[in-house]
C-alpha cells in the first residue's frame, strides 16, 4: 500500500531529451530507481516507494543554463511536479533535503534543475515544533514593542576592542533600539571572545533599560563548531541574554533543529551562504522552499534581504519572500521576517507599499550608525519613517513636519540617504 501522504515538489528543468523523460529519470534517481534496471526493484517497491511525475508543463526551447558533458545549442525547458511518498523520508529534514534536493542537481541529462516550490503533508509539518517564540514571543521579550521592530548590526563588523564594543552597545541601547546583533562574521575571536561580548552587552543593555525603560534584545552569534553549540547557547542564557544567532546555511538545518530542541531564547536565523544555492535561476532551491524548512527547524527570525537592498534580489522577489514567511505553516508560529542590507529611512515606504505589514524587523547598519546626528537619531528617524509609511504620508513631507516641530532627525536622514542608492 502506497503512503497517501505525499510531498509535492515543483522543479524547473532543462533537458535535451523530452522533458517528461528527463523528469522520470530524475524521479527514479531520487527514489527507488537508478540509470538502469537493477535486480530487486520489484513492482512492489516501485508502487510503494518510487517518486512519480504528476505534471509536465513545457516552456519551450532555450539556451542551456548549466554546463554538462555535452553542449547543445538549445534545450527543452519545463516545469514539472514530482510526488515523493512521505514514507521514504519520514519527518527527518536531512533525509527530506537529500531526496528532493540531492543528486538530482548532478544529473547529466539536466541543463537546469531548480526546486521552485514544495507542498508538505500535515503529518510532516506536525512532526516539527517550528519557532519557539516567533513574532509574538519576540515582541514580548522586547517589552511589547508595537509596529515594525528596529534593529542594527554592530559596526565595524569585526576588529573592535572590548572598550570600543562597549561604547557602541551603550549608545545603541540608550537609543531604545529593539535589537542589536553581531555581524555574521563575528563569532568567537581571541581579541573579543563571545564570553566577553555577552558579559559586556548584557551589562550595558541592563543599564540602559534603567534609563530608558526599553528592553533591547541582543542576538549573539553562536555559529561555530557543532560540539560547542550548546555551551555557547548556555553562556548567553546564563548571562541574561535574550537571543542567539545562527548562520543557518553554514551550520545546516539539522544544527538549527538541534539548537531549537533546547533553546531558551529566540533563534535569529541569518542566511549567510544561501545565495550560493539560490541565486542562479537554473540551479538550487528557491527561497520559498528554504524558508519552510528553516521555519520547521525552528528559526524565530529569518533574513529575507530587503527592498531597495544592496543585494541582488529585485524588490518584487523580496516582497514575495516576505509574504511567504508570513503565510501560515500548519500550527507553527510565524517567524519574524528580517530585512537587511542597505536599509535606511528611504526604504520603509516602498516596503510597506509592497508588503502591507508591520510584523517585520528592519536591520539598518549604516542607516543608523551613519546618521549625521548619531545612532540615537538614526533609530528615531527610522521609527518616524515607518510611521509616515503606515499613515501614507510622503517621506519628505513627514521630515519637514518633524523639523517644524523641532526634531530634525528624520530630515537629516532623508538628506543623507536619499541619494545613497
Amino acid at each position: 500500500m502506497r503512503d497517501h501522504r505525499s510531498i509535492l515538489c515543483t522543479y524547473y528543468l532543462e533537458s535535451e531529451i523530452d522533458p517528461e523523460k528527463a523528469a522520470m529519470i530524475m524521479a527514479g534517481e531520487q527514489s527507488s530507481g537508478t540509470f538502469i534496471p537493477v535486480p530487486g526493484e520489484s513492482p512492489r517497491i516501485r508502487e510503494r516507494h518510487a517518486a512519480r511525475v504528476l505534471n509536465v508543463q513545457p516552456l519551450g526551447k532555450r539556451t542551456p543554463s548549466l554546463p554538462s558533458r555535452t553542449t547543445p545549442d538549445q534545450v527543452n525547458a519545463a516545469l514539472v511536479t514530482v510526488e515523493f511518498p512521505m514514507e521514504n523520508v519520514g519527518t527527518d529534514l536531512a533525509t527530506l533535503q537529500t531526496a528532493i534536493a540531492g543528486n538530482l542537481f548532478e544529473l547529466g541529462e539536466l541543463y537546469a534543475c531548480r526546486l521552485q516550490d514544495i507542498e508538505l503533508p500535515e503529518d510532516f509539518i506536525a512532526g516539527h515544533p517550528g519557532p519557539a517564540f516567533g513574532i509574538p514571543g519576540t515582541r514580548e521579550l522586547m517589552g511589547g514593542v508595537e509596529g515594525v521592530m528596529i534593529g542594527t548590526i554592530i559596526k565595524p563588523n569585526v576588529g573592535l576592542s572590548e572598550d570600543e564594543f562597549r561604547l557602541v552597545v551603550r549608545e545603541l541601547a540608550l537609543a531604545s533600539i529593539d535589537l542589536i546583533k553581531d555581524d555574521e562574521l563575528m563569532t568567537d575571536p581571541a581579541y573579543l571572545p563571545l564570553e566577553r561580548r555577552v558579559a559586556v552587552a548584557t551589562e550595558e543593555i541592563r543599564n540602559a533599560e534603567q534609563v530608558t525603560g526599553h528592553r533591547s534584545m541582543y542576538a549573539f552569534n553562536i555559529t561555530g563548531d557543532l560540539a560547542g553549540l550548546r555551551h555557547r547557547h548556555d553562556l548567553v542564557v546564563q548571562a541574561g541574554g535574550r537571543c542567539v544567532m545562527l548562520n543557518v546555511p553554514i551550520m545546516g538545518l539539522p544544527a538549527l533543529a538541534w539548537l531549537r530542541s533546547f533553546t531558551e531564547v529566540p533563534i535569529h536565523g541569518h542566511r549567510a551562504g544561501l545565495a550560493a544555492s539560490m541565486r542562479a535561476p537554473g540551479l538550487g532551491v528557491d527561497y520559498r522552499v528554504w524558508q519552510k524548512l528553516a521555519r520547521l527547524a525552528g528559526a524565530d527570525h529569518l533574513h529575507v534581504s530587503g527592498l531597495g537592498s544592496k543585494f541582488y534580489e529585485l524588490d518584487e522577489q523580496v516582497s514575495i519572500n516576505i509574504q511567504a514567511l508570513l503565510t501560515p505553516l500548519g500550527k507553527t508560529l510565524a517567524p519574524v521576517p528580517t530585512l537587511s542590507s542597505g536599509q535606511n529611512v528611504t526604504t520603509p515606504g516602498p516596503t510597506f507599499n509592497h508588503v502591507g505589514s508591520t510584523d517585520l524587523l528592519m536591520l539598518a547598519g549604516g542607516g543608523i550608525a551613519a546618521h549625521p546626528d548619531g545612532p540615537g537619531a538614526g533609530v528615531r528617524s527610522l521609527r518616524d519613517a515607518w510611521t509616515a509609511a503606515v499613515e501614507g504620508v510622503p517621506l519628505h513631507e513627514a521630515a519637514s513636519d518633524h523639523a517644524r516641530r523641532g526634531d530634525e532627525a528624520l530630515l537629516h536622514a532623508v538628506n543623507s540617504f536619499s541619494g545613497s542608492k
